[in-house]
């Protein structure tokens, strides 16, 4: 079994900062890419930044230069450093990742059960 466990999540005024972390844990050989996502309510899914095993970035535009996003590989944890907030990152952020579970295993993705943020105007 593979979980991955979502924390640092809350209610944060406009303009703070806010550190979520995913650690992934159980039979894993590998990860490959590790992602967030946010889905607020009403609205579909969407990618916040991904991070490959090269440690390769990718961001979503309307947090470009607000978020960062790193991992450590020993601890196969993934985090997001969120600086300055706005109302409209409110949502329910999750973690994702392609893990692959023995060395001839194929790359399977996983997902955390999510955590709330709340931003206040």
């Amino acid at each position: 079994q593979v979980q991955l466990v979502e924390s640092g999540g809350g209610l944060v005024q406009a303009g703070g900062s806010l550190r979520l972390s995913c650690a992934a844990s159980g039979s894993i050989f590998s990860i490959n890419t590790m992602a967030w996502y946010r889905q607020a309510p009403g609205k579909q899914r969407e990618m916040v930044a991904r991070i490959t095993s090269g440690t390769n970035t990718n961001y979503a535009d309307s947090v470009k230069g607000r978020f960062t996003i790193s991992r450590d590989d020993a601890e196969n944890t993934v985090y997001l450093l969120m600086n300055s907030l706005k109302p409209e990152d409110t949502a329910v952020y999750y973690c994702n990742a392609e893990i692959r579970r023995t060395v001839i295993s194929n790359l399977y993705n996983y997902w955390g059960r999510g955590t709330q943020v709340t931003v206040s105007s």
